[in-house]
């Protein structure tokens, strides 16, 4: 994509993550040379979205002028395009007053949001866990695909990230991230050499000192590993991966879930109890690879420096951000 060239530090896009992505961690990735991105609901209410914007806008424009040597990283705003998505005109309606460079659309795929992002000059990114959803994509005017396979963290899909990404590059050529359990950068190099032009990482990101998540989810995600992860439709009726200690903090066995009865997962879920995403957290299962709670800009370095290196010793060459 002509938009990122000059301005990566390495081929990734930070996810965008319910409640955790916001304007610090977006600001933060996009400075350290990594497409960062924030879903549009987490800014509540509609209000708070033009205001992000406009702050991400100025300190990413702030900062080119700055840093003209290395610019930053063009940003995204993920928009759930589902027909329960109440919000979605009035947010599309800011990603176009703001030419939102990047937009990542979930859950459905629809020509008219594609054209109306189109008509501005920006891109369109979908994400798909299978290649059913990817045609469908590409037919209504998606740009590229992000392939969400096995092991990514929140809804994910099924599939290995091999299966996904061959089937997909069978007969699609254009931008592709993958996701799924990539937290080094040896997981980002992997992610080239399968045949996606970027990873998409999420965890490790939330457990960084700009995420706006509760410490406890980030020394959570510290002290885990794929062994923690569960994989489950039970909370929103999709199948994602969360962490199984949030939901033995909220009251529920995680080993015995199939058992639990919709009534009782509706009483251990009321109104003033637990609920998915703020109580009962989401990870990926690459989260046995994050020990430590840095700074994006320590993350992104560290993930630089794992690339390179493991580049150099299969290639004998090191990488640059592409």
């Amino acid at each position: 994509m002509s938009l990122v060239e000059g301005r990566l530090t390495l081929p990734a896009i930070a996810a965008p993550m319910f409640l955790v992505s916001g304007p610090d961690l977006v600001i933060a990735q996009c400075r350290a040379g990594v497409v960062g991105s924030f879903p549009s609901l987490n800014a509540r209410p509609l209000e708070v979205l033009d205001e992000w914007l406009v702050r991400i806008g100025e300190a990413l424009r702030a900062h080119d002028a700055a840093h003209p040597e290395k610019p930053a990283a063009p940003f995204a705003v993920n928009l759930i395009v589902h027909r329960s998505n109440a919000r979605l005109d009035d947010d599309l309606a800011l990603v176009v007053k703001h030419r939102v460079p990047l937009v990542i659309t979930s859950l459905g795929a629809r020509e008219d949001v594609n054209a109306a992002i189109h008509a501005y000059g920006g891109i369109v990114l979908h994400d798909v866990i299978h290649t059913t959803f990817a045609r469908k994509a590409i037919e209504k005017g998606a740009d590229g695909l992000i392939a969400v396979s096995a092991g990514a963290g929140g809804h994910a899909g099924a599939w290995s990230p091999f299966a996904l990404i061959e089937e997909i590059r069978a007969w699609w050529d254009g931008p592709l991230a993958l996701s799924g359990a990539i937290a080094t950068g040896r997981g980002v190099l992997a992610a080239r050499a399968a045949g996606a032009d970027f990873a998409y990482i999420g965890s490790a990101f939330i457990a960084t000192q700009e995420a706006q998540a509760p410490q406890a989810y980030k020394d959570m995600i510290v002290a885990g590993g794929a062994a923690d992860i569960i994989y489950t439709d039970v909370f929103t009726g999709v199948a994602g991966n969360y962490l199984k200690p949030s939901l033995t903090a909220a009251g529920i066995d995680p080993d015995k879930l199939s058992q639990v009865t919709p009534q009782a997962l509706d009483l251990a879920l009321s109104k003033d109890g637990p609920r998915p995403w703020r109580d009962i957290w989401g990870a990926g299962q690459g989260i046995g690879a994050i020990r430590e709670i840095p700074t994006v800009a320590g993350l992104v370095a560290r993930l630089k420096q794992e690339y390179d290196a493991q580049r150099e010793r299969l290639c004998g060459a090191p990488g640059a951000g592409e």
